[in-house]
């Protein structure tokens, strides 16, 4: 027999699956010796009084084995003689649309311009050493996208526009922790991710497909009103290659050689909002103090604290994003002359420090310029306007939090895990007026709702501004592709249609779905 309990434990309880079963035993009157096994399918934790709970679902087996496994297992075929779909990019709505393809009997070929998720390394920390980006290989472009070195978080609200559990399963099958599918807020983990992106591969081309790694997209062959295929070059090699097939464009928010590509080639697109500021470092031990309500921090048994803050000033939105307990500050820029922040946690997340974007909401309203490029043209001004900050360095510009609010320069700097370094700035003189404002009085609130949050302990590093892409590519709601291009499929980040790695997986899926769809109709 299978019990479905819902229990409210102390964190110590929740902490093993041992101390969960007994809980169960003595609480429900169940004989500990006939419970086969307990499985927690969701798990939250309940910080908001002094006392902490952790709320967990459960499926309790009593006198019964379960016959299959936590998560469900989505089989793939061979498609090696199936018609063929181009994928360009190999983040996760890339990643995700030629699993999908694969599934419904299509053939992807993937192209990506960066190096393998296990490469990249090496060109990530040349950044660090030597302050040089390479153009097609860092923390944004490369097998993974963004998310495989920018922390590996799962947590969406997109569950309206697909299957988000599918997702999550998919990313146990290839290896993630089965964890994933109970925690609230899952999260794979920056050590973990790359093995997980590796099986995934590995999985494409054992059905069939093709990934095609150093080959960046030069151009669309467009024929009348169709899209026909695309033309590569081999970003080593400067070797010229054509793949045909109808294209799911999943380049990723930061492509911005494609966008001018596109806009240059009249593809139909418009200027989206975005949301810009920085990142804010706290000791974690802080803020495990401050969000647990205990001077002892988290204790034994709980992780990292997490945050969430949320305002309006002046009209616009202010608020935390991409929270990473435990986490680093990484350098995102993908070019040279622009410094662009970014965090990352790994899976055990038991750094020294915890950091989030804070960010203020930008609207195309707010910003003069090209109706379709002006905010990628902004964008690329203030992080040019950082590099020099930072004495055209990838040295990040920051100032203590309340010396920022005070608008008083700092004169040293706390201690940092962002590893090129930090330098003293005035952000509060030198950031966009209604960035610097709205921050300023953002922070004054969080500091009022959250007691110890608004202290110099914590340093604003300057400046985090591809939070999403400045660009929506057009596309029909209902058949995902563009609006005047057959053949032709904008998904994911990238395109403006999702704000993370599950959403751009779900949208990956989605334009798989209408891309296999769109070749049957072709027959």
């Amino acid at each position: 027999m299978i019990h479905e309990l819902q229990i409210r434990v102390l964190p110590n309880i929740a902490a093993s699956t041992a101390t969960i079963k007994e809980y169960v035993s003595r609480e429900k009157g169940i004989d500990a010796r006939t419970i086969k096994e307990v499985r927690v399918t969701k798990r939250s934790i309940d910080a908001r009084q002094r006392t902490i709970f952790v709320n967990l679902s459960l499926k309790v087996y009593v006198n019964e084995t379960p016959d299959d496994q936590p998560f469900h297992k989505t089989e793939y075929p061979d498609v090696s003689q199936g018609k063929k779909a181009v994928v360009v990019g190999e983040g996760p709505a890339g990643l995700f649309a030629a699993l999908k393809l694969i599934e419904l009997g299509i053939r992807p070929i993937v192209v990506e311009r960066g190096k393998d998720v296990r490469n990249r390394k090496a060109d990530l920390a040349q950044i660090t050493k030597t302050h040089k980006v390479g153009t097609d290989s860092n923390y944004c472009f490369g097998e993974g996208g963004a998310g495989a070195y920018s922390d590996g978080k799962l947590y969406t609200r997109s569950k309206k526009r697909g299957n988000v559990e599918k997702i999550l399963n998919v990313f146990c099958q290839h290896g993630a922790s089965e964890n994933i599918l109970s925690d609230a807020h899952p999260h794979i983990g920056t050590d973990k991710l790359p093995r997980v992106i590796e099986n995934m591969r590995n999985t494409i081309i054992g059905c069939g497909g093709e990934v095609h790694h150093q080959t960046r997209m030069t151009s669309l062959l467009i024929n009348g009103d169709t899209v026909e295929g695309i033309e590569t070059v081999d970003t080593e090699t400067g070797l010229e290659q054509v793949f045909r097939g109808p294209v799911i464009l999943a380049t990723g928010h930061s492509a911005r050689d494609v966008y001018q590509y596109l806009h240059s080639s009249n593809v139909d697109m418009e200027a989206k909002g975005i949301a810009v500021g920085v990142r804010l470092e706290h000791p974690s031990k802080l803020i495990d103090r401050i969000q647990y309500h205990n001077k002892e921090g988290r204790g034994k048994y709980l992780p990292a604290a997490e945050y969430s803050f949320v305002t309006q000033v002046d009209g616009r939105g202010v608020y935390s994003f991409c929270m990473c307990p435990g986490g680093f500050v990484i350098p995102a820029a993908t070019g040279p002359e622009q410094i662009v922040v970014n965090g990352m946690s790994p899976s055990n997340r038991n750094g020294q420090w915890s950091n989030s974007g804070m960010v203020v909401e930008i609207r195309p309203e707010d910003i003069d310029g090209d109706p379709v490029m002006k905010m990628l043209e902004w964008q690329k001004r203030v992080e040019h306007d950082c590099w020099l900050q930072g004495n055209m360095r990838q040295t990040a510009p920051a100032q203590r939090m309340c010396d920022f609010v005070n608008g008083k320069l700092s004169y040293d700097l706390p201690k940092t895990s962002y590893a090129p370094g930090l330098i003293s700035s005035p952000l509060h003189f030198w950031l966009p007026s209604h960035v610097g404002s709205r921050l300023r009085e953002g922070f004054k609130d969080f500091g009022r709702k959250s007691h110890g949050f608004l202290t110099n302990e914590a340093v604003v590093i300057a400046v985090e501004t591809r939070t999403s892409s400045p660009i929506r590519i057009l596309r029909d709601t209902e058949r995902l592709m563009h609006v005047r291009l057959k053949g032709l499929f904008p998904c994911g980040e990238g395109a403006g249609y999702a704000g993370g790695i599950v959403s751009a997986g779900v949208d990956g899926e989605r334009c798989a779905e209408m891309c296999a769809e769109y070749l049957v109709s072709r027959q």
